[in-house]
């Protein structure tokens, strides 16, 4: 378990002892993302390991939320608006102390707060529920203006899917940040090119995305999704962007660190694994046996 360290006073050169805490993060959140999928029997792999290093980033260096100050009305608002890859945000949560690891096994298992998607009755460190696409970016948005009108420093951050952004809500969220000036909602779009059937091209295409949020009065930021470097900056260049949103476009790997996953629709959910398959899966992600026994031995 890790506090998270806010990189508001600390806008100097990264440090390395911070890059290393945040890469063991993300390995974490992969490792306890598929452990929880194969005990649920259910569960969408490939999204939940392609933001695994931006997690990692918002809890471990830049959000101001601990797990002992979630009633500060000044805390940062987190929203999973890609509420499918809920195995992710329940492993960040388990890493950096708003649960633990055992509890986050119990995915989708009856009468287990740990819902199929994140449920804010449940869990009090989850702020909206979410799993109908578009809808978490707009609770956001209406999180970052309330905040905005009670003068607060917090800010509201949200993570949406690339095949989200098929929805005409997020871009009626979109039109309505930029034209209110909401300059503290940074949108972080997991931008790993497919969905559930197949690629976004196929399906409906979202490209330009970097044109479309520019036309909409957005900041764009382009980083590639799985270097924890280039998340840290794009969060660092977001947070001084004023008179506008921001949003950061992070080109990842649906799958990421599990070879057979990657860059295949199939894997998207909702799948059950294998004990095979899970553990060819953490073996990939560099889990020892030990490691593997932990994880899928378990009892919830």
């Amino acid at each position: 378990m890790t506090a998270a360290l806010s990189l508001r006073s600390t806008r100097s050169a990264h440090d390395p002892k911070l890059m290393v805490r945040l890469a063991a993060a993300a390995h974490e959140i992969r490792t306890l993302s598929i452990a929880a999928i194969y005990h649920a029997g259910s569960g969408h792999p490939g999204g939940a390991l392609s933001v695994a290093d931006v997690l990692a980033a918002l809890y471990g260096a830049e959000m101001n939320v601990w797990p002992e100050r979630l009633a500060d009305p000044d805390r940062d608002r987190f929203v999973l608006s890609k509420g499918h890859a809920a195995p992710a945000l329940y492993a960040a949560g388990a890493h950096f102390g708003f649960c633990t690891a055992d509890e986050a096994l119990t995915l989708r298992k009856l009468g287990s707060p740990f819902q199929g998607h994140p449920h804010v009755a449940d869990l009090p460190w989850v702020e909206t529920s979410t799993g109908s696409l578009g809808q978490g970016f707009s609770v956001a948005l209406g999180m970052a203006m309330g905040l905005k009108l009670k003068k607060s420093p917090a800010r509201v951050y949200a993570v949406l899917g690339d095949g989200e952004l098929q929805e005409g809500e997020v871009w009626e969220a979109a039109m309505c940040a930029a034209h209110h000036r909401v300059d503290n909602l940074l949108a972080i779009v997991d931008y790993n090119k497919l969905q559930s059937d197949d690629t976004n091209s196929n399906i409906m295409g979202v490209q330009p995305l970097d044109a479309k949020f520019r036309a909409f009065g957005w900041h764009v930021i382009e980083i590639d999704g799985h270097d924890l470097d280039a998340i840290v900056s794009a969060l660092e260049e977001a947070f001084e962007i004023a008179g506008r949103p921001a949003a950061v476009l992070a080109h990842t790997v649906k799958g990421k660190g599990v070879p057979f996953m990657e860059n295949v629709p199939q894997w998207h959910g909702s799948v059950k694994l294998s004990r095979q398959q899970a553990e060819d899966a953490l073996k990939a992600l560099g889990c020892t046996t030990n490691d593997i026994a932990r994880w899928l031995d378990v009892r919830n």
